[in-house]
């Protein structure tokens, strides 16, 4: 059984639907395999064996996922998940969305047009057609979870992904404050530091034994937002 490309499975009709975008690694991941305590998974990333393996951790915990090997800035892709979605549950009760591009480390001067493309693709570009085709699956009463950085914007040599994280975020913060009334609900929170690959290439020399395990973040988050 196929969504949208996706290889998936039944899921219970007592679980509702979340959209985890960015799932193959790092918070994504692990908000995905712990909300599949009581959601049905909808797992998008770019690295089949990730979500595979994933899909694996999933099972292991007696929960379904459906895989959705994608890239996010590749808007017909989206909308074919999207119409899939609808077609086969009626719409999603949660959407999380943790996929980003970390850029390298450069001095503004000497950002690549190459990096700089591929920054605002993935953190920029792709919110303007993710939001819209995603909003009406959440309807009213469902949720969208974003995630902010706010220590890279205006940091030295984090000009590449600062500046369009920042804009990934003002975008949220303006669809939450248009959503406040009628839904659905927009929530942006700030993570603790974790010992991401991400954050390795970041900070190379951190002692990664003081920053918070993925999983644990991934509990406190959802209880944030739940």
């Amino acid at each position: 059984m196929t969504i949208g490309g996706a290889r998936a499975k039944a899921a219970p009709m007592s679980r509702p639907v979340a959209l985890i975008t960015g799932a193959s690694r790092g918070l994504g991941f692990a908000l995905a395999e712990a909300l599949s305590d009581s959601h049905h998974i909808v797992a998008v990333a770019r690295t089949t064996g990730a979500l595979e393996a994933l899909d694996d951790r999933i099972q292991a915990r007696g929960g379904a996922a459906t895989l959705a090997p994608m890239d996010v800035t590749d808007p017909d892709a989206m909308a074919h998940l999207c119409r899939g979605i609808h077609d086969r549950w009626g719409g999603a009760a949660l959407w999380c969305h943790t996929a980003v591009h970390a850029g390298p480390l450069t001095p503004a001067d000497h950002i690549t047009q190459k990096d700089w493309s591929k920054s605002v693709a993935t953190n920029v570009t792709a919110m303007g057609h993710l939001i819209p085709y995603i909003a009406p699956l959440l309807g009213r009463t469902g949720r969208a979870v974003f995630f902010d950085d706010p220590e890279a914007p205006g940091a030295k040599f984090f000009g590449l992904y600062g500046a369009t994280k920042a804009a990934q975020i003002a975008l949220a913060r303006s669809w939450a404050a248009e959503t406040q009334k009628h839904g659905p609900q927009v929530r942006i929170l700030t993570p603790q530091p974790m010992p991401t690959a991400m954050r390795a290439r970041f900070y190379p020399g951190e002692n990664r034994d003081r920053l918070t395990p993925p999983a644990d973040e991934a509990a406190r988050l959802i209880a944030a937002f739940s």
